[in-house]
């Protein structure tokens, strides 16, 4: 009973506190545009907390699954003196962009911050190579700090395995930093053929074990019916039950066309046998050496780390359009529930906090109606046309976006669902 309270306060706070920053955010900006706000509400649904200002009245209600700000002439334009239909555009645009950019700007302080405090990064600088990967073979010696690959700048130790995986193991040109001097070298990253059924066995916060914690869409695994919770107790004759790491090393290295995995499920012993696929990955051959745990050094590579993480969000989201990513892998709120829940620390949860917020923010300034984005497309189509959109057709383009994009959340919801069960 306590753990179910935690959760629910844990969820509640995560989202009524995202809503409150991004509605803060327009109400904040309507304020200093001197648009009248007529109602500041957080929530859905029937009012459980209210009170009367001056000018605004702010309520709580009971569904804490979003939020508004109602404006004098936002929905019906109107000619009173404070509407915001009479604001000029720009002040309009910045009041509509508000929202989200709170939200992106808090995500990006908070990971920025959880960053440069906890330290632990690894740098560019090499402790040593591996026998018989590329670097070892053109003398890439321990100390050489990594400056450049194909003249693109490397900060992260992220960079090069980015550059690394769009190469296709083609030479590429490697700069690196000795003794003051720069060296540039050539080479052909070393390929590596790896195997994988598509199971996740877990990280030592959440306690890796041979015991599957998650499996993924489509996978091997999945289509031959392993399942949340299995235990892999031996591969291909082989005891794993104790050691995750032997279940990872034996199906990545395995020769065998099919591999035959043996699990425990619920005390009952299961054979399966499965078709790995095989994917092809390059490497440098290069163990790094840890970043010295200093106030620079932190601020560096966490300014840089949350750099890399804000693109990887705006990336995710241009893969949405390019076929790149599936809506399937969306999550709603049923979804982000099942997350929080499984936060066990407060650094866990800040972590989450911010990327959730970022993901919101960035999202809802997508260009499609009736989002905040969609909103600032109009706004441009006024400004250009000189005049406003009729009423009926702005409506209609709203009532329009607004169906589908329930339709999408009822769809993510759904397949949240099909996730826990």
């Amino acid at each position: 009973m306590i753990s179910f309270l935690l959760t629910a306060i844990k969820i509640v706070f995560l989202l009524g506190f995202l809503i409150l920053i991004h509605e803060g955010g327009h109400f904040l900006v309507a304020k200093l545009c001197k648009v009248r706000v007529n109602e500041f509400a957080i929530g859905f649904g029937p009012t459980i907390w209210k009170k009367q200002g001056k000018e605004t009245k702010y309520a709580l209600r009971l569904i804490p699954l979003g939020g508004f700000v109602n404006m004098l002439g936002e929905e019906e334009r109107s000619e009173e003196e404070g509407s915001f239909s009479k604001a000029r555009i720009p002040k309009r645009i910045a009041i509509v962009a508000a929202g989200g950019l709170v939200n992106i700007i808090f995500g990006v302080i908070v990971y920025f911050i959880l960053g440069a405090s906890t330290g632990g990064y690894i740098s560019t600088t090499v402790d040593y190579t591996m026998e018989g990967y590329a670097a070892q073979q053109v003398e890439i010696q321990n100390n050489d700090k990594i400056v450049e690959i194909n003249d693109e700048k490397i900060r992260l130790k992220s960079d090069i395995e980015d550059i690394l995986s769009k190469t296709k193991g083609e030479e590429i040109k490697v700069t690196v930093e000795r003794n003051g001097e720069l060296i540039a070298l050539n080479l052909k990253p070393t390929e590596v053929i790896t195997k994988s059924i598509g199971i996740y066995l877990g990280t030592q916060d959440e306690n890796i074990s041979s015991e599957i914690k998650s499996l993924y869409p489509d996978s091997p695994a999945e289509e031959a019916g392993l399942q949340t919770g299995d235990i892999i107790t031996s591969i291909d004759g082989t005891d794993t039950e104790k050691d995750a790491n032997k279940v990872v090393e034996l199906i990545s290295n395995s020769t065998n066309e099919q591999i035959k995995i043996t699990i425990n499920r619920d005390g009952e012993i299961i054979d399966f046998n499965l078709t790995p696929t095989e994917s092809k990955a390059y490497y440098l051959g290069i163990v790094f050496l840890e970043a010295e745990n200093n106030f620079s050094n932190n601020v560096y590579y966490g300014f840089w780390d949350t750099v890399d993480f804000s693109l990887s969000i705006v990336d995710n989201l241009k893969n949405l359009f390019t076929g790149g990513v599936s809506v399937d892998q969306f999550m709603g709120p049923v979804g982000i529930s099942t997350v929080v829940a499984d936060t066990q620390s407060i650094y866990e949860f800040i972590y989450l906090l911010a990327l959730i917020s970022l993901s919101l923010g960035a999202t809802n300034l997508l260009p499609f109606p009736p989002l905040d984005g969609g909103k600032i497309v109009i706004l441009l189509i006024e400004a250009i046309r000189r005049k406003p959109l009729k009423e009926n057709i702005e409506a209609g383009i709203q009532v329009a976006g607004f169906i589908l994009i329930i339709g999408l959340s009822l769809y993510i919801t759904y397949n949240d669902i099909l996730r826990i069960f």
